[in-house]
C-alpha cells in the first residue's frame, strides 16, 4: 500500500509542476485535465503525508526514550501513546481513500419516485419524499427539475421523475433506491389508526450520448395530446411524447413541457439513464454471481428504510441506523443517513478487498 502512495505523490507532485508552467492556461482542455487529476489526488496526498510526518515524529520520540533527563522521557512516552493512538486512524482512512472510485459517483442523476401499497396514503408519501430530496437538493445547492409526473386529487403523486444535477450528486444519494416504508396516521383516518405504506425510489445515473449510443431505428417516438389530472387539455396541441425503445421494450413519456422538441429530449434523458442501469445491473449481476461462488450471500429483504410519524423515528434497515430525528429528516437533514451509508459500504469494499 506504501509503495503505491509514493507513486500517487510523486505523481501528485508531477501535475503540480505541470499547473505551475507558463502559459498553461493558453490550452484550456489541458489545464481541466490536469487540474481534474490534481484536486482527485488531493485528499490521498494530504492524508499519507500526515501519516509520513507522525511515522517521523514517532521515531524521534522513540529516540528520545535513551536520553539521560526522566521528564524528556516521560514527555516521549506520553507523545508516542498519543501518536499509536493516531496512526492506525489514518492507515484505515488512506485505505478507504485508495478505493477504487465509482466511474459514476461525479454523474447526475435521475430520481423516480413511485407510489406502492397504501393507495392516496403512498401517494402523499411520494410527494413527500420527492420534497425532501429536493430540500436536501437545495441546502447542497443542486439543481433539480421535473421531467415527468403524474399527480393525484389530494396533492400527492402516482409518479414523478426529476433530474438533479450539481456536484457529486450520484456519490451521496445512490444507496436511496428501493422501497421506503411509511407508518402514520393518515389525515382522513377518523379512528386514529395508524397505516403502513410503500413507495419505491430509484436513483439512476445521468447517462450522455456517450454512454449510451441510442440508434434512431431502435426507438419508436409517438406524439399525443398532453392532458392534465381529470382529463383536462393541458394544451390543444399534440406535443406529449412516448418513446419506444424497441430492443428492451423500455417506455419514456414526458408531457411536462408545451414543445415537442422539449418532451422529448426529456424523454429521452430518462430513457438513457434507464439503459445505463440495464447495464450497470448486468454487470453488478455477473459480478454478485462469481462473488457468491466465492464466498456465499446473504438474503437481503427489498425495503431499505422505515419513517415511523408516531414515534418521530427514520431506520435504515441494510445498516441498523436507527435516527429520532424524523423531521428534520423529512426538511432534507439527510446528511448523517448518507455519511452512515457510505461508510457502511466503504467498509464492505475494504472487507471485500481482503478476501
Amino acid at each position: 500500500m506504501f509503495a503505491k502512495l509514493e507513486e500517487i505523490e510523486v505523481r501528485f507532485e508531477s501535475l503540480e509542476q505541470e499547473l505551475a508552467e507558463p502559459g498553461i492556461f493558453n490550452d484550456q482542455d489541458r489545464y481541466r485535465k490536469i487540474s481534474k487529476a490534481h484536486s482527485e489526488l488531493g485528499d490521498v496526498v494530504k492524508v499519507f503525508r500526515e501519516y509520513k510526518a507522525l511515522s517521523s515524529e514517532l521515531a524521534d520520540n522513540k529516540e528520545l526514550l535513551a536520553d539521560s533527563d526522566p521528564d524528556i522521557r516521560d514527555m516521549a512516552k506520553a507523545e508516542i501513546h498519543e501518536i499509536e493512538g493516531q496512526l492506525p486512524k489514518l492507515e484505515e482512512e488512506l485505505k478507504v481513500l485508495l478505493l477504487p472510485k465509482d466511474p459514476m459517483d461525479e454523474k447526475n442523476i435521475i430520481l423516480e419516485i413511485r407510489a406502492g401499497t397504501g393507495g392516496d396514503e403512498a401517494a402523499l408519501f411520494a410527494a413527500d419524499l420527492f420534497r425532501m430530496y429536493s430540500r436536501y437538493a437545495e441546502i447542497l445547492k443542486w439543481k433539480v427539475e421535473i421531467l415527468e409526473s403524474h399527480s393525484t386529487g389530494s396533492g400527492g403523486y402516482k409518479e414523478i421523475i426529476a433530474s438533479i444535477s450539481g456536484d457529486m450528486v450520484y456519490s451521496r444519494l445512490k444507496f436511496e433506491s428501493g422501497t421506503h416504508r411509511v407508518q402514520r396516521v393518515p389525515a382522513t383516518e377518523s379512528q386514529g389508526r395508524i397505516h403502513t405504506s410503500a413507495v419505491t425510489v430509484a436513483i439512476m445515473a445521468e447517462a450522455a450520448e456517450v454512454d449510451v449510443d441510442i440508434k434512431p431505428e431502435e426507438i419508436r417516438v409517438d406524439v399525443f395530446r398532453s392532458s392534465g389530472p381529470g382529463g383536462q387539455s393541458v394544451n390543444t396541441t399534440d406535443s406529449a411524447i412516448r418513446i419506444t425503445h424497441i430492443p428492451t421494450g423500455l417506455v419514456v413519456s414526458c408531457q411536462d413541457e408545451k414543445s415537442q422538441h422539449k418532451n422529448k429530449a426529456k424523454a429521452l434523458k430518462v430513457l438513457r439513464a434507464r439503459l445505463l442501469q440495464l447495464e450497470q445491473e448486468k454487470a453488478k449481476a455477473e459480478e454478485d454471481a462469481t462473488r457468491r461462488s466465492q464466498v456465499g450471500t446473504g438474503d437481503r429483504s427489498e425495503r431499505i428504510r422505515t419513517y415511523n410519524f408516531p414515534q418521530g423515528r427514520v431506520s435504515d434497515h441494510r445498516i441498523n441506523l436507527t435516527l429520532y430525528k424524523l423531521e428534520q429528516v423529512m426538511e432534507g437533514d439527510l446528511e448523517e443517513l448518507t455519511d452512515a451509508l457510505i461508510s457502511h459500504y466503504q467498509a464492505e469494499a475494504l472487507k471485500a478487498q481482503g478476501n
